[in-house]
Formats: structure tokens, C-alpha cells, sequence
């Protein structure tokens, strides 16, 4: 990086214009124009000639990879909040900063989760699918498409952090009861704020939850959290809604449950092998019992620019010799 005037940035996809823009501005940008995902092998030539490598939540930056890079490479700022992708431990060992783009997602994943909260007990994607299918509307009827009411269940949230606690504060003007499950209790004055109860046993709070949301990161530790042990603790009513990470729950447990009546029902924004889709889910969608969106929750204009703004802050903190305000270390995961 010494004795070049801009560091050289390889962004594995298309940004916001307004974002390229700036890069251009700032660094040598090397851009991806046809946006098209990274092969490994492209992600291996990348690490070895890059600065900054500048990745996404779809890039997997594994040992193999960084086992390659080259001496030149000392940040990867991560395009996303959550660094899954990235095998941060070894990064850390290869003298390699890594950042990611935390607080910027919160309100709008928070508004796709909620939007999943009401769509799946009230059924609006198969509502909306009888006025787009080729068979004509009949017509209003007392007891025909009945959904279930909201007000009053029981929201269980498994994780608390940012986004966990946005949706509580929506949560509860709909009227739903706050519960949480979460590594560490918040302090009282935040959960009498959000009327929030805790719980320390994950497994006695899905079997009392009318709804679960999951609202944490994919780690080691919270692979397969919801096992296939741990949803059959839930109702046969329960609902569960996911816009964090598909590897939290066990797909092939869930979709089983689902269709064998034993829950009521889900709400997926993310998926186990992304962008693979489970075709038991894809049938069970079809079916009107889950609800499937395509890893949409932080998708708005407002936030990709706000992510590219604070991947570009990163870099030029670390450019100018000092600690990007969102590195991120191994003890944080």
C-alpha cells in the first residue's frame, strides 16, 4: 500500500451508483459492472492483488481463500452486517482487518420481519395469489380465507440485539406479547421500555410462544439452534419467522413439521443454501402455508446507500492509520 496514492478496492458486486461514484472518487476501484457472483477462483486472484477487498454476505472468504492472499491485502470490508462469510479468526492470524456495516439494516429488516409476523397467521400472500390465479374471485364470505388474529400472542424473539429490539418496539403496537431468549439479559430499564420478559431457557420459551422470530446471527454456536428437537417443543399453532440466517433452523425438520400439521406455519426470508431453495418450502408455499421472500429484509434504497457509506468510512479510517469504527474481532462472534 506504500507508495501508492490510492489503494487498489475490488468490490465483488454492484453497489449503489452513488456509491461507486464515491469509490471512484476515493480509491482505485476495481467494480463489478456485470454483477455477477464471484467464482472462487475469481475471489482467490482478487485477495492476491487487492488493498481492500470489499465483499458481500454471498462471498464465502474461507481459509482456502485466505490462504491465499497476498501481502498487500490488509482490510476486507465486509457489504453486509453479518460476517458468516468470512472466516474472520484466520483473517485476524494474517495480520488482515475485517469490517462490516452494523446498525444501518436495523429498521428496515425490523419492518420485513414484522411484515412476515402479519403475513403468515393472516395469510396475505395466498390471499393476494386467489386475485392473480386463473380461477375468477367468488367473492366475500363469512368463513372463507380465516386467518388468525395477533393481538394478544405470544411473540418469542431469539436474539436481542439491535434488530431483535426494533421489532419488539413494532411488535407491541400490535399489540403481541414481548418475550426473548438471548445470550445476555438486557438491563431492566430496556426490557420495562419494550415490556419484554426473558428467558433463559431457549427450550421453555418455544414451547410457550405463539410466535417465534429469529432475529440472530449465524455463528457457530446458533447453527441448527432451532434443531429438529426444539421446534417439535413448539404448539402445532406456532408460527416462525426468519430474517436472519437460514442455517439457524434445520430446513428439512421444519418443512416436515410443517406438512405434516405439527406447526402452523413460517414466514422465510433467508434460506439454508442460499440462493438453493428448499423444494419442500417451495411446495409448502405454493400450498399457502409459508411464505417465502428472496433474502429481501434490508433491501431499500435508504440502506444499501447507508452500507456503502459506512464500508467507504472504513476504508478511509484504515487508510489514514487508524481503528475503523466497525472492525470486527473473533471475541465478538
Amino acid at each position: 500500500m506504500i507508495g501508492r496514492k490510492k489503494p487498489l478496492v475490488i468490490v465483488t458486486r454492484k453497489l449503489p451508483d452513488t456509491i461507486e461514484t464515491r469509490m471512484r472518487e476515493l480509491f482505485d476501484a476495481r467494480l463489478n459492472i456485470e454483477d455477477k457472483p464471484f467464482t472462487q477462483a475469481q475471489l482467490v486472484e482478487a485477495v492476491k492483488t487487492a488493498d481492500v477487498l470489499v465483499p458481500t454476505v454471498t462471498d464465502r472468504i474461507d481459509k482456502a481463500v485466505l490462504g491465499q492472499t497476498g501481502e498487500q491485502l490488509r482490510l476486507i470490508a465486509n457489504f453486509g452486517n453479518g460476517v458468516d462469510n468470512i472466516d474472520v479468526a484466520t483473517a485476524l492470524q494474517r495480520g488482515i482487518t475485517v469490517t462490516n456495516t452494523p446498525g444501518v439494516l436495523t429498521e428496515d429488516t425490523a419492518d420485513m420481519t414484522m411484515a412476515l409476523i402479519l403475513a403468515v397467521p393472516r395469510r396475505l400472500a395466498e390471499g393476494a395469489g386467489v386475485l392473480t390465479s386463473d380461477k375468477d374471485w367468488t367473492g366475500w364470505s363469512p368463513t372463507w380465507m380465516l386467518g388468525h388474529r395477533i393481538g394478544g400472542k405470544r411473540l418469542g424473539i431469539i436474539g436481542m440485539g439491535r434488530i431483535g429490539q426494533a421489532v419488539a418496539q413494532r411488535a407491541r403496537a400490535f399489540g403481541l406479547q414481548i418475550h426473548y431468549h438471548n445470550r445476555r439479559r438486557l438491563p431492566p430499564k430496556v426490557e420495562e421500555t419494550l415490556q419484554a420478559t426473558w428467558w433463559e431457557s431457549l427450550d421453555q420459551m418455544l414451547a410457550r410462544m405463539d410466535i417465534v422470530s429469529i432475529n440472530c446471527p449465524h455463528t457457530p454456536a446458533t447453527y441448527h439452534l432451532l434443531s429438529a428437537r426444539r421446534l417439535k417443543l413448539l404448539r402445532p399453532s406456532a408460527y416462525v419467522v426468519n430474517t436472519a440466517r437460514g442455517e439457524v433452523i434445520d430446513e428439512n425438520a421444519l418443512a416436515r413439521m410443517i406438512e405434516a400439521g405439527e406447526l402452523a406455519g413460517a414466514g422465510l426470508d433467508v434460506f439454508e443454501h442460499e440462493p438453493a431453495v428448499n423444494p419442500k418450502l417451495v411446495k409448502l408455499a405454493r400450498a399457502g402455508k409459508v411464505v417465502l421472500l428472496p433474502h429481501t429484509g434490508s433491501a431499500t434504497i435508504e440502506g444499501r446507500v447507508d452500507m456503502g457509506n459506512k464500508v467507504i468510512i472504513n476504508i478511509q479510517t484504515f487508510m489514514d492509520g487508524h481503528k475503523p469504527p466497525d472492525r470486527v474481532l473473533p471475541s465478538m462472534l
